[in-house]
């Protein structure tokens, strides 16, 4: 893709970032020529906003491994080994890499973000398709997903995680703000947000579940430790716990939001130790799960 002046000045470019094509095309601007030429000049937020204004392409760019300042690349990146950082990997295309991938600032891709070893970045973490580690990902800002997530080991997100999918994490699943996931999650250990927890279909939890706001699920929650709310605790099916169900103080807790009432013996029912404080719908039913 060749950008001329006109095509580019169309696009409303800042006036400091456009005087630098000015200047600096050369040859007509082919379309990754110069987004390496910006992120070698340093202008590694230009490259992006140029990326974001004219798409990705179908490029793939394969390599033993990458060990840069930054990287803004059009297509693909499909990488053997590692890659490592110290600012921004972004792709229009997929990230693959056969190692882990870290990044000081974001990983961004325009397609998935697979890692055959852990993901960590020290800003945010964003996939228009799913994002996969084979070990942990550990983000300090927002992680956001147009798919699914899926981790093997823990997943620590200093933001809020949004995924149009599920989040699938072999261990625990810990977020500083709201995790919102338009299907299920699942975590084999603790799930704990300090905001929100809102799920679209089920949340199952290999331990305890924490919001520190509300908690919601389309279908049902079950936790294999207690299940707590800082406010309500709504479930459009069933709520199991081995341990207690509390809400907050002055919250209900509501189960069989998406049953009819004469199906809750069979599809609402209500498991934990001791009958929740604040229970206002569901079938409570003893003895608790074992």
């Amino acid at each position: 893709m060749e950008l001329t002046k006109n095509f580019v000045k169309a696009k409303r470019p800042c006036a400091d970032g456009y005087r630098w094509f000015v200047r600096n095309r050369q040859d007509g601007s082919d379309y990754q020529r110069l987004l390496d030429a910006l992120v070698e000049a340093g202008r590694v937020d230009d490259a992006c906003w140029l990326l974001t204004q004219f798409g990705p392409t179908d490029a793939v760019l394969a390599v033993d491994a990458i060990d840069a300042e930054a990287v803004v690349f059009a297509g693909s990146l499909l990488v053997r080994g590692g890659i490592d950082v110290e600012t921004t990997v972004r792709a229009g295309g997929a990230i693959q890499a056969g190692g882990g991938i870290r990044a000081g600032r974001a990983i961004v891709a325009g397609a998935d973000i697979v890692a055959a070893g852990g993901i960590h970045c020290g800003g945010v973490l964003e996939a228009a398709g799913d994002i996969k580690a084979a070990w942990g990902v550990d983000v300090r800002d927002a992680i956001t997903g147009g798919g699914n997530l899926k981790a093997g080991w823990d997943v620590l997100c200093g933001g809020k995680i949004s995924l149009s999918g599920c989040a699938l994490v072999g261990h625990d699943l810990i977020a500083q703000a709201a995790i919102h996931c338009g299907k299920s999650i699942r975590a084999g250990g603790t799930l704990d947000a300090r905001h929100t927890i809102r799920a679209g279909h089920g949340i199952e939890c290999g331990a305890s579940i924490r919001s520190g706001m509300h908690l919601e699920a389309g279908w049902g929650i079950k936790a294999q430790e207690a299940i707590l709310a800082e406010c309500a605790i709504k479930a459009g099916e069933g709520l199991q716990a081995r341990d207690e169900i509390r809400a907050g103080a002055g919250y209900g807790v509501y189960a069989g939001l998406d049953v009819r009432v004469d199906a809750w013996p069979a599809s609402a029912k209500v498991l934990a130790a001791a009958k929740p404080e604040g229970l206002v719908s569901g079938w409570w039913e003893e003895p608790a799960m074992r």
